[in-house]
């Protein structure tokens, strides 16, 4: 479940639709193999899943070469729980004044990303399925992405939220 609470201002219904996008870019076995995903680098085309262990910045910050993920030559930086790119974190950590790029600091970055694509007052009210379509652009796991990379079917993430609402019950 994200580190961010409910006491943080943050419903339920957000919650679960964080961990929805979580297992939707990881997958259930990432998620339970590392520290609930935040510390995941993108996997490339080895297929190993890689962790980094320092919060302190984005991963790729110091330099580090993004890495290829396909045979046709795509590469990634993207990186925690939600696969935040590099080429964002500059921008997000100043403007949330973000400390790190820690669990709390992801969660963050996540919600704002949900406030631009206009979905935070359909996941508020519950309103997932058109939740999920205004982030599409963001996201290359939700249904419609378009990014050429695996996308989930929108009943299967609709289960996996409502799995994770009674979690935050």
């Amino acid at each position: 479940m994200p580190r961010i609470t409910e006491q943080q201002g943050i419903g339920r219904n957000l919650l679960a639709f964080l961990d929805m996008l979580a297992w939707s870019e990881l997958g259930g076995d990432y998620l339970k193999r590392s520290d609930d995903g935040y510390n995941v680098i993108v996997t490339g085309i080895d297929g190993k899943l890689e962790l980094f262990n320092c919060y302190s910045t984005h991963p790729f910050s110091g330099g580090r070469k993004s890495k290829q993920i396909n045979s046709r030559g795509l590469t990634s930086n993207a990186s925690g729980r939600y696969q935040q790119m590099l080429r964002d974190w500059p921008h997000y950590r100043d403007l949330l004044k973000l400390p790190d790029f820690g669990p709390i600091s992801q969660d963050k970055l996540a919600i704002q990303h949900i406030r631009e694509c206009r979905a935070l007052p359909d996941v508020i009210a519950g309103r997932i399925e058109p939740a999920i379509n205004k982030c599409r652009n963001i996201w290359a796991s939700l249904p419609g992405a378009g990014y050429g990379q695996r996308e989930h079917r929108l009943q299967d993430l609709v289960a996996q939220y409502e799995r994770a609402l009674k979690v935050v019950a």
